[in-house]
């Protein structure tokens, strides 16, 4: 197996210094429990998705704990969020660091159950799959075709699991499983077609009334499986950015996936040689080069602080990257070829918005220069925006 260092051990690390416990929440099979075991060699280590322990810890709290031995991982957490009280209760009588580390990959009841247990006393790690950086410091460089077919997944780069096999896996075992348990959806069939409408919509202006048409199904019913799907880690929201300039903004979120490969799966994307020849490679490249950011937000322990802008006119903004009131205004761009038109719009919005500074287009040619005071960066070197604010 290949060992890849994750960008977020640095962040890891000083976390464990000052927090007695560490959570790390994150899609499953991104890498949390190879991070964390290797981190802390001589921890304990307990999965909650293992029968034995889960029952003991859902029945008898008090002869779970007091099994542990020294400091302890505790695996997919989410599974018994009630063991979080009991945590608040030891870590505060014995004051120490990195008691317990703690990893997770649904959001939603956990990070409420966090909020009021474990507040002041953990601290919080978002970690995603590889990063493009990540994977060229182990020397794996691939097109961008490549990466938009294969994805990410840990398992793809350290085992060489193919990204059919992977993906198929992925989408039966935890998407229709996990998710479809939570939501209790009675129509499985319903479930599958809308996660292909949200595939072919990615990166589109969420229309709540339209995927509730497509589908067949409620608009209270898209607004639940869309809320359950971003608690695990399938879907996430950009939202747009408002500011003074103008009132007539559009108001709604777009929808990307945390997996590039599982959207180009869901797309029915074949090989990496369709890539180029899908309807939509404009959008999955654009979902990469977000998530390729994000990435370098969760790996330095920042705050998602991203949105896109677009006025009522049509007028858009691809990626907005904000830091207080400083944005960083960024065009994304599938071709391989330098075309200064690319530029039009950062230079429109840096003429009326007076806190947008270093207008940068990412696209996937190799040449990076510096034109008329925009930008342009291969998209491989896109994670390093996030640190220009």
């Amino acid at each position: 197996m290949i060992e890849i260092k994750r960008l977020a051990e640095t962040e890891l690390k000083r976390c464990a210094d000052y927090f007695p416990v560490v959570t790390i929440l994150g899609p499953r099979q991104s890498g949390k429990t190879t991070l964390v075991k290797s981190f802390f060699k001589d921890y304990s280590y307990i999965n909650l998705e293992d029968p034995e322990f889960y029952n003991l810890a859902k029945n008898d709290v008090n002869a779970f704990f007091g099994m542990i031995k020294g400091p302890v991982i505790l695996d997919e957490v989410q599974r018994i969020p009630e063991l979080l009280n009991k945590i608040q209760v030891i870590v505060d009588e014995k004051k120490a660091t990195a008691q317990f580390i703690l990893t997770g990959s649904f959001q939603q009841g956990l990070k409420s159950a966090i909020s009021q247990s474990l507040a002041g006393r953990t601290a919080v790690i978002n970690l995603l799959p590889f990063s493009i950086q990540e994977l060229n410091s182990a020397n794996m460089d691939f097109s961008k075709d490549d990466f938009l077919y294969q994805g990410f997944m840990p398992r793809l780069y350290a085992e060489g699991q193919p990204a059919d096999l992977l993906y198929r896996s992925y989408f039966q075992t935890y998407v229709e499983r996990d998710v479809q348990t939570l939501l209790n959806v009675k129509n499985k069939a319903l479930f599958e077609k809308f996660l292909h409408l949200l595939a072919g919509r990615i990166g589109q202006v969420v229309n709540y009334e339209s995927l509730s048409n497509d589908a067949g199904v409620s608009r209270t019913t898209v607004e639940q499986w869309i809320s359950v799907l971003e608690s695990s880690f399938i879907i996430f929201k950009l939202e747009p950015y408002f500011e003074n300039y103008t009132k007539r903004l559009i108001k709604s979120p777009k929808i990307y996936f945390y997996e590039p490969g599982l959207a180009s799966y869901l797309l029915g994307i074949k090989n990496p040689d369709q890539v180029s020849r899908d309807p939509l490679v404009g959008n999955l490249f654009e979902n990469m080069v977000i998530l390729e950011v994000l990435k370098s937000q969760f790996n330095k322990g920042m705050e998602k602080s991203l949105y896109y802008f677009r006025d009522s006119k049509g007028f858009e903004i691809d990626l907005i990257i904000a830091d207080g009131r400083k944005i960083i205004p960024v065009e994304i761009k599938s071709a391989s070829t330098y075309n200064k038109e690319f530029a039009k719009n950062l230079k429109k919005i840096c003429a009326f918005a007076p806190n947008a500074f270093s207008p940068t287009v990412v696209y996937s040619g190799d040449l990076e220069l510096e034109s008329d005071g925009v930008k342009y960066m291969n998209y491989k070197n896109c994670g390093n925006l996030c640190g220009e604010v």
